[in-house]
């Protein structure tokens, strides 16, 4: 945390996979917030200064042996508490309610039923409407002072307030979308019943992340960034230049993986958009002799990665000849920060990432400006930035670019099949005005495969182009998009119409799990 962020609302993880989700929440409500491991201390939190804090769901019966437990003295720092599935069980516990074990298990869409006005969170809701459940124990009697507010057939009391001490809690999971009413109700939390203000704002954000990056690198600092095109190296990049102008230097390598028109975007949109001093480095041929005869997909992403580090290493001996640069920038999010743990359901926050690769005798320090931030608000500050959409409403794109999507080996001629194939998926998804309905779309030549096909008047023997449209918010999981047939069917025509030695366009119907996102 730096100076200029503001109090936190901590959300205690008590093992939920849904943790981070409960943070995203909180912030789209626009007040700032973090994870912290439910192993935290009463003086751990303390100091975080927190504005509230959030008890989250987990896997454990209050009544096991091993379940994370509830330090009772959390709930006496004077901040308002609101509780979720079992952190609202375990906040019962603590004051003196009861839950039990009733045998009366209560799994996804359940009915709630509201009592009497619904108190404040439940307010002019229906008297019955859909809520998201997971639990086996039951609350089965409030606190003293508290109000319930809802039952459900397995619940008594699935909903409970008291305003005087700033205190509330659910049972159900009001951060999934299959609590239709969730959100309104995490956020009359915070507002109505915590009274924190709704300033966590894009321009905010970026103010306060600038006013850091300048205190972290001082008057006279020198940073180096390296861009990769995607949507994280370029705000981080944006930020650190608005912060301290021409002392970045931003390296680009040109590996040959890109998709059509990445470099042209980033040396001429991403530069006229922040005036960012660049370095492109063309490395097209040495990335094309590693790969050369290899197929297997583990033994690309590592030649491209050791490949990469090498040309990264020789574009910073250019950049550093004659010049002190004491800062790396890395586009590192909050998720890549925050771990969630196995067993005990731990969130473990990195001290550090390690730049592999680099020089023994290079040593740098860290600038991280988007280490708080999820995606969807890197993309928000980016706007506000001014950087261009095209860079900002990016499709997440892998390390090792279109190498792990070229099922085979990869040659030139190859990559511009796949190239060609690509450019036109994506222009059509825009054009049909899909791009905020998928998550990415990797396209995928089987370079391996050959099939049979009539073009002209003659048989063809040419490669599959393989769609795999996805939707996610987070890519842990994910579902195959729904695309319209008929934009499906202009993609298939200009495809094999317009691309060279293919004949057949496939669409991945793949679900996360099982199937990855990327084929390699």
């Amino acid at each position: 945390m730096t100076s200029a962020t503001p109090r936190p609302v901590l959300v205690v993880d008590f093992g939920a996979q849904y943790a981070q989700l409960i943070a995203r929440r909180v912030r789209e409500a626009r007040i700032y917030s973090e994870v912290v491991p439910h192993t935290a201390t009463v003086e751990e939190i303390k100091a975080k200064n927190p504005a509230a804090l959030v008890l989250s769901g987990g896997p454990s019966s209050v009544y096991a042996d091993d379940a994370p437990k509830l330090d009772p003295q959390v709930l006496e720092l004077g901040v308002p508490v609101f509780g979720i599935c079992y952190g609202f069980q375990a906040m019962t516990a603590a004051l003196g309610g009861t839950v039990a074990e009733t045998g009366a298990r209560e799994y996804g869409r359940t009915d709630l039923d509201v009592i009497g006005d619904g108190g404040v969170l439940h307010d002019q809701l229906a008297a019955q409407h859909k809520v998201w459940m997971s639990h086996g124990d039951s609350v089965t009697q409030a606190p003293e002072g508290f109000t319930v507010t809802a039952s459900s057939e397995g619940a008594p009391v699935a909903a409970f307030e008291n305003v005087e001490k700033k205190f509330a809690g659910v049972q159900y999971h009001p951060e999934v979308l299959h609590s239709p009413h969730g959100q309104q109700v995490l956020t009359r939390f915070l507002t109505q019943i915590a009274g924190l203000e709704r300033s966590w704002t894009p321009a905010n954000i970026a103010e306060q992340l600038i006013e850091a990056v300048s205190e972290q690198i001082g008057p006279e600092g020198h940073a180096i960034c390296g861009l990769s095109g995607g949507v994280d190296s370029a705000v981080a990049a944006a930020l650190v230049q608005r912060a301290i102008g021409d002392r970045l230097t931003c390296v680009f390598v040109d590996h040959g993986l890109l998709r059509s028109g990445e470099r042209e975007q980033v040396e001429n949109d991403f530069v006229a958009a922040t005036g960012a001093r660049l370095v492109t480095v063309d490395e097209r041929r040495a990335f094309l002799d590693k790969l050369a005869g290899v197929s297997e997909p583990e033994a690309k992403r590592k030649a491209i990665g050791a490949e990469f580090i090498r040309s990264f290493e020789r574009a910073v001996a250019g950049v550093l000849e004659g010049e002190q640069v004491d800062y790396l920038v890395q586009g590192t999010l909050y998720p890549d920060v925050v771990e969630s743990g196995g067993g005990s359901g731990t969130a473990n926050i990195k001290s550090h990432h390690n730049v592999g690769g680099l020089p023994d005798d290079v040593e740098f320090e860290l600038v991280e400006p988007l280490r708080l931030l999820f995606k969807d608000e890197v993309r928000a500050v980016g706007r506000e930035l001014g950087l261009p959409e095209e860079i900002v409403n990016r499709q997440p794109f892998p390390g090792p670019g279109l190498g792990i999507r070229i099922i085979g080996e990869v040659t030139e001629e190859r990559l511009e099949i796949l190239r060609a194939a690509d450019l036109i998926a994506r222009n059509e998804l825009t054009a049909a005005g899909l791009d905020d309905q998928i998550w990415q779309c990797p396209v995928v030549l089987l370079a391996d495969v050959r099939s049979v096909g009539v073009q002209g008047d003659g048989r063809t023997y040419g490669h599959p182009i393989v769609l795999r449209p996805v939707s996610s918010e987070d890519a842990m999981t994910a579902d195959w998009s729904r695309i319209p047939y008929e934009v499906l069917e202009r993609i298939s025509t200009r495809i094999t119409n317009e691309v060279k030695d293919v004949n057949r366009v496939v669409l991945d119907v793949t679900s996360k799990p099982p199937g990855t996102i990327e084929w390699e």
